[in-house]
Parts: C-alpha cells; sequence; structure tokens
C-alpha cells in the first residue's frame, strides 16, 4: 500500500472512533472593554483576531452544529459580530444561537437584536453580578449597573418580536454577591427576567495572560472557588436558588438542578458527584480568536490552528491525540460551560438531572 493510501485508512479509522463537534463555542475576541475582578481577559492582547473571511473558510469545513455559543472578551466590541452570527446561521445551521454579554454597549446590542436574521432563536445571556455597588465593582466599571439596565430594559419588552430569550448570569465571586442574590432575582422580575447563579472558580486557563496553562482540578469533586465563603452562606444562597428553579420549564430546570446538584456536593459534601465524561475535543470544540483550538476551558494547550491548518488536519491529526488522551484521564471540572456540554452528549443530565 502506498503512503498515501496508509495515511487515508489511518484518517478513515479515526473518523470511526473520534466523535465530530456539534457544540461550538467561539470566542471572537479576548478585547473587553469591563475590568473584571474574576477575569484577565480584559488584560490579554488580542490583535489577530480571524477576519469574516477567515471564520467563513473554517466554518465551511465544519458540520452543522446543534449550538453555537459566541463569548469573549466582550463580543459586541467586534463591529462585525452582526457577520459573524449570520455566517454561524448559514454555514452552521444550529438550533440555538448563544451570546454571552456584560451589556455595555446597549445601542450596538440592540440593533444587532434587531437587524439580525430570525430563523435562529437567539439566547442573550447578560452578566450581572449583584446589585449597583457590588455590580460596578465586580465589573470593574462606575457605569456598568447603570449600562446592562438600560440593555435589558430596551430588550426585554421586545423579546416575542425579537425572537429573543433573555437571562441574567449572576457570577457569585463571594459572599456579598451571594447575599444580593435574591434581591437581584426580585429587581429583574419587573422584567420577566430569570437570574441564574454559577460560582465563580479561582482561575481559568482560557482568561489567564500566560500561553498554554492547565489549571484544571487535581482531583474529582475538587472545586476552589474565587472568594471566601463559609458553609451556611453556600447552603442558604444554593436552597433559594434551587427554590426559584421550580418554576423553570422542565428542560431548563433539569440542567440547573444538575449543575447546583454538583456544586453543592463539591462545596459542602466534597463529593464528586455527577461527573460526567468530558466531551472536549470530541462534541465539544472551542475557537479561539486566532484560530487556534485549544484543549478546554481548564487547558489551553493547543491541538492546531484552523488560520493556518484545514479542520480535517486538526480534528483528525496526530497532535490532538495526546491532548485527547488527557481529557480522558481528568478528574473533571464543574465549570458550567463545560459541564452541561459533557452532561447532554454523554446522557449523564438524563441520568441524574430529570
Amino acid at each position: 500500500m502506498s503512503a498515501l493510501g496508509l495515511l487515508q485508512n489511518i484518517v478513515r479509522e479515526r473518523r470511526r472512533q473520534v466523535a465530530m463537534p456539534r457544540f461550538l463555542t467561539f470566542i471572537v475576541t479576548f478585547t473587553c472593554n469591563a475590568r473584571c475582578i474574576m477575569c484577565d481577559s480584559w488584560k490579554k492582547p488580542s490583535p489577530d483576531d480571524l477576519s469574516v473571511a477567515e471564520i467563513e473558510n473554517i466554518f465551511e469545513q465544519l458540520p452543522r452544529m446543534d449550538a453555537v455559543r459566541l463569548t469573549g472578551g466582550e463580543p459586541f466590541v467586534r463591529r462585525d459580530l452582526p457577520q459573524i452570527a449570520k455566517l454561524v446561521q448559514h454555514k452552521l445551521q444550529p438550533v440555538a444561537l448563544h451570546i454571552t454579554t456584560n451589556g455595555f454597549l446597549t445601542d450596538r446590542i440592540v440593533e444587532f437584536c434587531e437587524t439580525r436574521e430570525k430563523t435562529t432563536p437567539l439566547q442573550l445571556l447578560i452578566s450581572v453580578d449583584g446589585l449597583r455597588s457590588k455590580h460596578n465593582h465586580v465589573r470593574g466599571r462606575d457605569s456598568a449597573w447603570d449600562s446592562v439596565m438600560r440593555t435589558i430594559s430596551a430588550l426585554a419588552p421586545r423579546r416575542d418580536e425579537l425572537r429573543l430569550n433573555i437571562a441574567v448570569n449572576q457570577t457569585i465571586v463571594d459572599a456579598q454577591g451571594a447575599s444580593d442574590y435574591p434581591k437581584l432575582r426580585d429587581h429583574l422580575a419587573q422584567w420577566g427576567v430569570k437570574n441564574q447563579v454559577v460560582m465563580a472558580y479561582d482561575a481559568s486557563a482560557t482568561y489567564s495572560v500566560e500561553d498554554e496553562v492547565e489549571v484544571a482540578p487535581g482531583e474529582v469533586g475538587s472545586f476552589a472557588t474565587f472568594g471566601d465563603f463559609n458553609e451556611q452562606q453556600i447552603i442558604e444562597l444554593l436552597d433559594e436558588v434551587e427554590r426559584d428553579i421550580e418554576s423553570y420549564p422542565p428542560a431548563e430546570r433539569a440542567a440547573k438542578r444538575y449543575y447546583l446538584r454538583g456544586i453543592r456536593n463539591r462545596l459542602l459534601h466534597c463529593k464528586g458527584a455527577p461527573n460526567p465524561p468530558c466531551v472536549a475535543l470530541g462534541s465539544h470544540m472551542r475557537l479561539f480568536p486566532n484560530g487556534d483550538v485549544p484543549t478546554c476551558q481548564f487547558n489551553t494547550r493547543k491541538v492546531g490552528n484552523l488560520r493556518r491548518q484545514l479542520f480535517e488536519q486538526v480534528w483528525f491529526g496526530e497532535d490532538i491525540e495526546p491532548q485527547r488522551r488527557w481529557v480522558r484521564n481528568c478528574p473533571g471540572c464543574w465549570a458550567e460551560c463545560e459541564v452541561l456540554p459533557s452532561a447532554l452528549y454523554t446522557g449523564d443530565l438524563f441520568a441524574h438531572g430529570l
């Protein structure tokens, strides 16, 4: 057999063994107009972001996606975000488009929601980390609260018209943020906007200013919070959130309950359950602004670059295999952005969450 024939056989065999990505997290830029205390994205240089033409070339090589998440940095600092979103819809054809934002750029965000193609539902997750003083402190801007409330009040009444679902993502960084949860929930009730909670972890490789770092947990059930909490503060917060999610639609309630169960077990009971097999570099693919494909949220070792390489070369090549072995041996994190795709695609969500 020729060398070419042997290579083709190897690729075919890897195709049978490797899951194609079905969930894409695309960090469109690390540039950010916030100065968050728990995130160093705004400190990271992002001078070499993919152009729209380069993004189109990459998307043409990818399979159809179930869901695509556009995030940052702050994605709306890219003035070409509407073109990127259009490419997502046309080339990747997801069931839903998900965008995370700090909500600062109200006019740009509202215009995007008004003018985008509405054939695909838009899930807009807006970051609000407490009431005014707390949110401004966490986001590092005195105007953060006023800006994000202006965005929410402009869009929430138009959800049906704009085929838009809005939720707030409250990152709990410390005990004050936890105590603000019910007050923020009640404030958002005037617009019918849900307040979803995630616990800030102490370190993320993705938003580290260092290149190619690994900060994954060292053992099953490990979760180090960004801020300090006592046990009673954690119990009160999680009990309050669990009562609130009882009113959520079934699928949404199951996903949030699954995440909260894992947080509770890790922070209070030192148990690593649930702990789904990770689908990073399988059903879930991350893409960095410059075309790099990292391993996961907590490991930024690159397996290739889609600006310089074809998707098939990266996904079925030899360089990715050591990182896939690393993923299989990882004890498991509990970042919602990694956990829920893993829970969904392995079926663990249905085993534990329903």
